[in-house]
């Protein structure tokens, strides 16, 4: 996981960041507080005497230093921050069911290392696992915290949603060494040309345009409003989780949110029908 705190680019960004965070209300404060406690916990250097590095020592953290791993489902859940979902069934950056019961959210940089190994390792097994059954929704966040290419690559993948080809630019530019290679226009193009988009010339446009650069700042200042200081981090229906953590860790969050849904949903229809019972009395 990235150990680089996010700032924003433009004035206009700072100024928006510096107020949203007061639109969520209280318990989203609270909750970007322990958001930010728990990526530097996934990120704080090792003391220990080794001489590996903090990012070395972070990518293998337990769980626990990144999330609040447990069966309850009502742990560390923040209703405020279940509510960020959009469920957009036209949302180019998102996969799975709108209605589907869980929804994880994932604030993201393409020049994040730990991004990278979540989207290699652990995100293909939830798709199958979960995604493919309707029980999980996955919506991008775009997070770019590195500077201009960074920025870049996050327009340069919107732009590749808008003809349908957001999720497999994502997986071309989160191949092994492509990071390495950078973000300039002419590797975005060649990246854009991996994933199939049919049509290069509207993709430049569209990803020099203002629609990319406020779709991208819309993504950018709601993860700064949750109180994210890096990549990657995750809500999964409001349960913050920061860092490439094991799988483990995702199966059972998810699992903990799903069984919630369907106790609530259980409770409604039991509501319903003692209503209809009633009403026929």
């Amino acid at each position: 996981m990235s150990t680089s705190k996010p700032k924003p680019k433009s004035k206009a960004s700072r100024t928006a960041s510096s107020k949203k965070p007061l639109i969520y209300g209280a318990g989203v404060v609270l909750a970007a507080a322990l958001l930010g406690f728990v990526s530097y916990r996934a990120t704080a250097p090792d003391h220990s005497g080794s001489s590996a590095s903090s990012e070395s020592s972070s990518s293998s953290s337990s769980p626990s230093s990144g999330a609040d791993a447990t069966t309850d489902p009502d742990a560390g859940v923040y209703p405020e921050l279940a509510k960020l979902a959009r469920r957009d069934a036209g949302d180019k950056l998102a996969q799975g069911r709108a209605d589907a019961p869980v929804v994880l959210i994932e604030y993201a940089d393409f020049k994040c290392s730990y991004c990278g190994k979540f989207a290699r390792d652990t995100e293909p097994a939830l798709v199958k696992k979960y995604v493919d059954d309707g029980t999980l929704r996955i919506e991008w966040r775009n997070f770019p915290i590195f500077g201009a290419e960074s920025e870049a690559a996050a327009r340069a993948a919107w732009a590749a949603g808008q003809q349908g080809r957001f999720w497999q630019f994502h997986r071309a530019a989160y191949a092994e060494g492509a990071k390495e290679k950078g973000f300039g226009k002419d590797r975005l193009k060649e990246l854009a040309e991996q994933a199939g988009v049919a049509d290069l010339d509207r993709f430049a446009r569209d990803a020099d345009s203002s629609a990319a650069s406020a779709a991208v700042s819309k993504d950018q200042e709601q993860g700064y409003g949750i109180g994210a200081t890096s990549t990657p981090s995750f809500l999964i229906n409001g349960r913050p989780i920061a860092g490439a953590q094991p799988m483990e860790t995702f199966t059972q969050a998810i699992e903990a949110a799903a069984e919630k849904a369907r106790t609530t949903e259980d409770a409604k229809g039991d509501g319903n029908a003692r209503g209809a019972e009633g009403g026929t009395k």
